[in-house]
C-alpha cells in the first residue's frame, strides 16, 4: 500500500502544494519591488508570534498570522515614513523577531519543538491546520490574482501609480499583509526559514524564459506546485526532510532551465549570419500581457 493512502501524508501532500502554489504568486511582486528577502524577515517575526501562541496554549498558526501582519504592516509603514533605510527596517525585524521567538518558546519548555516552526514539519498538520491552510491559501490567491494590476503597478512604479489615482498605501499594505499571511501559511509545510525560497526561486526560473508579468506568474506558480508536489513525493519514500526536499528541488528546476537557456542562446548566436547584429531579447519586459 502507498505511503500516500494515509491522512498525514495526503496532508502533507495538500499543505506543500498549496504553499507551492501561493508563495510564487505573491512571491512575483516581491521580486519586482527587488524586497526578495522580506519573506525571511516576516518569517522571523512569525516565529514571535508562535512563542506567543505556545506560551498561551493557543494555535500557534493563528497567534503568529496576527504577529507577522503586525510585523508587515510596521515595516512597511517604517519604509514609508521614516529616514531610515528599508534595510536597516528589515535587519532590525530579523533579529529582533527570531530573538524574540527563541526566548518565548524557551520559557514555554518546547524548545525542542523549534525545528519544527523553522523546517517545516508536515506530516504534523492537524485537521484545524489544514483548514487554516486552506482558507488563508485561498485568500493569498484571491488577492495575488485578482488585484495583478493594481499590485503590479504600484510595485513597478509608486510614483506613477499614484499620479494614475491609485491608492498606493493601501495597496502597499495589501502586500504586506498577504506576504505574513503567506509565510505563516507555509510555517507547517515548508517552515518558517525556507518559504521566502518558494517566494523567489520559481520567479527566478520563470524569469528566464518568459517576457511578460501575467506569463511570469503563471509559469512561477506552475513551477512552485511541481516542487512542492515532487518534493513530497520524493521526501516520503526517502525519509528526507520536505521543505529542504522542495526548495533543493525548486533550486535544480532553476539551474536546469539557466543552463539550458544559455545554451539556447549561444546556439542562436552561432547561427546568426556573418554582418548580422546579434542581441539578446530582454529576459523580462516589465509590462503587462494583453
Amino acid at each position: 500500500m502507498s505511503i500516500f493512502a494515509y491522512q498525514f501524508m495526503q496532508y502533507a501532500l495538500l499543505g506543500t502544494a498549496i504553499t507551492g502554489l501561493t508563495a510564487p504568486a505573491l512571491g512575483v511582486y516581491l521580486v519586482q519591488r527587488r524586497l526578495s528577502l522580506i519573506g525571511d524577515g516576516i518569517g522571523h517575526v512569525a516565529l514571535t508570534g508562535v512563542g506567543i501562541g505556545v506560551l498561551m496554549h493557543k494555535s500557534p498558526v493563528l497567534v503568529a498570522t496576527v504577529v507577522a501582519i503586525i510585523g508587515a504592516v510596521a515595516v512597511e509603514i517604517i519604509r514609508e515614513r521614516s529616514k531610515t533605510s528599508g534595510d536597516i527596517a528589515l535587519a532590525i525585524l530579523f533579529y529582533g523577531g527570531i530573538s524574540g521567538g527563541v526566548f518565548l518558546i524557551g520559557l514555554s519548555g518546547a524548545s525542542q519543538g523549534l525545528n519544527a516552526f523553522l523546517f517545516g514539519s508536515p506530516l504534523t498538520i492537524t485537521n484545524a491546520d489544514m483548514v487554516t491552510i486552506v482558507v488563508l491559501g485561498v485568500a493569498v490567491l484571491v488577492v495575488s490574482i485578482g488585484l495583478r494590476p493594481w499590485l503590479f503597478a504600484v510595485c513597478q512604479d509608486e510614483e506613477y501609480a499614484k499620479v494614475a489615482g491609485l491608492p498606493v498605501r493601501t495597496l502597499n499594505v495589501i502586500v504586506a499583509v498577504t506576504t505574513a499571511v503567506t509565510v505563516t501559511t507555509a510555517m507547517r509545510s515548508i517552515g518558517l526559514l525556507l518559504v521566502s525560497a518558494l517566494m523567489v526561486v520559481p520567479v527566478a526560473t520563470a524569469q528566464l524564459v518568459t517576457r511578460g508579468f501575467r506569463s511570469t506568474m503563471a509559469l512561477s506558480m506552475a513551477l512552485g506546485l511541481t516542487s512542492a508536489v515532487l518534493g513530497v513525493v520524493i521526501a516520503g519514500p526517502s525519509d528526507t526532510a520536505v521543505g529542504a526536499t522542495v526548495v533543493l528541488f525548486a533550486i535544480a528546476l532553476f539551474l536546469v532551465v539557466a543552463v539550458g537557456s544559455a545554451g539556447l542562446r549561444a546556439w542562436r548566436r552561432r547561427s546568426i549570419p556573418a554582418g548580422h547584429p546579434a542581441c539578446d531579447p530582454p529576459d523580462v519586459l516589465l509590462k503587462v500581457d494583453r
